[in-house]
């Protein structure tokens, strides 16, 4: 099973994972300008990276500012769950025997922190949706689905890593888990990791070109 998954099922992951990508970047550009000719025409670098900048600054905007602790958790959440699989040193190794191409790793000390914080954080999440009346409205199945698939490999990572489980069994759910996510990314709300820099840049050009107010 170990050799399954961490062979032909992690290339099959990749391989989805590119071309889903790939997909629905394309399908969404042609339907963008499919719907609004002028989508493009008036897209303002100027004033979309305004808008990009002031969102990805923690508390940049005014919804932040009203929401604290959401916007500390969820940019807590999104860096450690961003960093640390790309810089983790496990992984790091495993990128050099297979392909002989490494970079800078943080310290397993650290990762573990962050993998802690990602787990806390998908905690807070949970309880938001479920505890939140405006926010349980418009929560659905595929909602928990999503967290639990995100939180997953740092939960079964953690728990390889420490080998307070069978290890094998922990490496192996941990390596599906992962592979996992990176297949449903193209494919459900979690492709916001492709499509934020592009509605953030869309409406701040609106806000900022055409109607000369902010957009935060």
């Amino acid at each position: 099973m170990y050799e399954f998954v961490r062979g032909p099922l992690l290339w099959i992951s990749f391989i989805v994972f590119i071309g889903g990508s790939l997909f629905r970047l394309l399908y969404m550009a042609m339907l963008a300008k499919k719907k609004d000719h002028t989508v493009y025409t008036y897209m303002s670098l100027k004033y979309g990276l305004r808008s990009i900048l002031h969102w990805i600054i923690p508390f940049g905007s005014i919804n932040m500012r009203q929401r604290p602790a959401f916007t500390i958790f969820s940019f807590a959440f999104h860096i450690c769950l961003l960093f640390t699989p790309i810089f983790l040193l496990a992984h790091n190794v495993l990128w050099y025997e297979s392909w002989g191409i490494s970079w800078w790793t943080i310290p397993d000390w650290l990762a573990d922190i962050m993998t802690v914080v990602v787990i806390i954080a998908g905690v807070f999440f949970f309880l938001r949706r479920r505890l939140r009346p405006e926010v349980r409205y418009v929560t659905s199945a595929s909602d928990y689905a999503l967290l639990i698939i995100a939180v997953a490999p740092f939960i079964t990572g953690f728990l390889a890593y420490h080998q307070w489980l069978p290890y094998k069994a922990m490496l192996i759910l941990h390596i599906l888990a992962g592979e996992i996510m990176l297949m449903v990314i193209p494919f459900t709300r979690l492709d916001h990791m492709f499509f934020f820099w592009f509605t953030r840049a869309y409406m701040g050009s609106e806000f900022g070109a055409v109607r000369h107010v902010k957009d935060w």
